[in-house]
């Protein structure tokens, strides 16, 4: 993995398990109360960014309306519904980052999101993720 020591990459990553548990977890728990140990293994988990993970998680889950409305408007050949997990959760993160949060520049957390989508995604996930967020990113500059 790229970046696997960066606090804040791995951060990200972490989220992106904690935001992907908590679809398989119907609700019945807390999505910010996913204990870390049950997200990767014990001798992986390095100094991470506790302030982006939790910021990134509840931006996410109060935000998400307004992000699956982009993902709807830039990738609208593919319904949300029909999307890889994976990839939707990263493309939420990105967003969420990126653009709606205004957490981190938009071209790094796009190219954050590229490299997570080619570890954690399928072999188009990398491809995908790019073509959604940098449809989003131009139309960004021209409403600048």
């Amino acid at each position: 993995m790229k970046r696997a020591s960066d606090p804040r990459h791995l951060a990200r990553i972490l989220a992106l398990q904690r935001l992907f548990s908590s679809y398989f977890n119907s609700g019945n728990q807390d999505v910010a109360e996913v204990p870390i140990e049950h997200l990767t293994e014990l001798d992986e988990i390095e100094e991470y960014n506790t302030d982006l993970l939790n910021g990134i998680v509840d931006g996410v889950n109060n935000q998400r309306e307004e992000i699956d409305n982009l993902i709807t408007k830039y990738a609208p050949q593919w319904p949300i519904s029909q999307m890889k997990l994976v990839d939707l959760q990263i493309l939420r993160i990105a967003i969420l980052e990126g653009f709606i949060g205004k957490i981190t520049p938009p071209k790094v957390a796009i190219d954050e999101a590229i490299e997570i989508a080619k570890d954690f995604g399928g072999d188009s996930s990398g491809k995908f993720v790019n073509g959604v967020l940098g449809a989003i990113y131009e139309q960004a500059k021209k409403d600048e």
